[in-house]
């Protein structure tokens, strides 16, 4: 008697094991629930492919440099992904950051293998506009050529892909950032916390509004002493507006913020927080501002693509002009000055807001329903 053919194979790919396990989990057992296997592939991390082992995950490890511009680092990633892509023989390829995207969807394409890259977000390469962004636009115009959806997390994006020549227009499509689990991310109990506690979450770079953060809350500190300003995240990272420590340590010196290294699960320190400031350049759709919305946390942030897409100023947080320490300082004190049940009511509407525009159950079949078209799974199964 002959064995039955083993289930399609979806290939799931990051720049880190990390990326899929906090971001792609529910989508995974979306697609094992669906009865695919599915294979993460992104560089060696032991502790996170035990976790992508408890979901139910097989793991390839690849070569792959996150950061960096070398050719011949960049020829052997994507030769990587061609014989990963020709062991594996996967139904689709799902990929995120920028290097699966680009690389992995060329060998996917190369492979007559549909690829499904999701552009979570621009990076540097776009906020400052140099020869870098001429490169990089020509390398994403390259790998998307053949891919059937290519997703983006704001209409903006996807505006500037096809006003580019990026992509075709029949390509692009809007998701609503990553999708959040609400109930693992719900409001804690007992209301606010201390007023005036204000957290902001991300890696230590300029161009996430860090220096302008620090200089406002030197301003907000002059007229309420007892605000409290946290930075938690990673110093050093492999980025070129990356801010060195010396710097960071002199402002906890000067006491003028307090910082913490990242954790691996911040939702103790989001509910801590009064507020959750993000005074980033640009964003995909930020992860972390949806995390803290879906918390009951309202949020400063800047009026720029993939923040105020989340944030409606005075509906659940504060808004302020990007690169300008003044006027997120005026953000800053409106939230130092708001009351207990104004407080309140940017919560709750925050809270809403997520579990209506931006859950992971509506992303997930988003994604079906883009792997229905293409012929990856049959329309009913979405």
């Amino acid at each position: 008697m002959s064995l039955p053919p083993p289930a399609p194979l979806i290939a799931v790919c990051a720049n880190q094991a990390w990326n899929l396990v906090n971001f792609r989990a529910g989508l995974i057992a979306a697609l094992l629930g669906r009865g695919f296997r599915v294979q993460a592939i992104a560089p060696p991390d032991i502790e996170m492919e035990r976790k992508l082992a408890e979901l139910g995950c097989g793991f390839t490890p690849v070569p792959l440099d996150a950061a960096g511009l070398a050719p011949h680092r960049d020829l052997a990633t994507l030769l990587a992904f061609r014989r990963i892509i020709a062991n594996l023989q996967p139904a689709a390829w799902l990929s995120w950051t920028i290097k699966p995207n680009v690389y992995g969807s060329l060998a996917a394409g190369l492979a007559g293998v549909p690829a499904f890259p999701n552009v979570s977000g621009l990076g540097t390469a776009f906020i400052r506009r140099n020869l870098l962004t001429l490169i990089a636009k020509q390398l994403y115009r390259t790998g998307f050529r053949r891919a059937p959806t290519v997703f983006f997390q704001n209409e903006d994006d996807r505006a500037e892909f096809i006003g580019g020549g990026i992509v075709r227009t029949s390509q692009a499509h809007v998701l609503p950032g990553s999708g959040i689990d609400a109930q693992a991310w719900a409001p804690p109990p007992g209301g606010r916390p201390a007023p005036r506690q204000f957290l902001m979450l991300s890696r230590v770079v300029a161009d996430k509004g860090v220096r302008e953060y620090v200089e406002a809350a030197r301003q907000v500190r002059q007229f309420w002493p007892d605000a409290h300003f946290v930075l938690m995240g990673e110093i050093g990272v492999a980025n070129r507006t990356a801010i060195p420590r010396a710097e960071v340590e002199s402002w906890i010196a000067e006491g003028v913020i307090e910082h913490r290294e990242p954790a691996s699960d911040v939702r103790p320190h989001i509910a801590g927080a009064d507020f959750i400031v993000l005074p980033s350049y640009r964003e995909g759709l930020s992860r972390v501002l949806l995390e803290a919305a879906a918390m009951g946390r309202p949020i400063v942030t800047t009026d720029v693509t993939g923040c105020r897409d989340i944030v409606r100023e005075g509906e659940n947080g504060f808004l302020c002009a990007p690169r300008d320490a003044g006027s997120l300082a005026a953000a800053l004190e409106k939230a130092c000055a708001c009351a207990d049940a104004r407080w309140q009511a940017l919560a709750d509407a925050g809270r809403a807001r997520v579990v209506e525009e931006f859950s992971q159950e509506r992303v997930t079949a988003l994604y079906l329903e883009a792997m229905a078209r293409s012929g990856v799974i049959p329309p009913q199964a979405t």
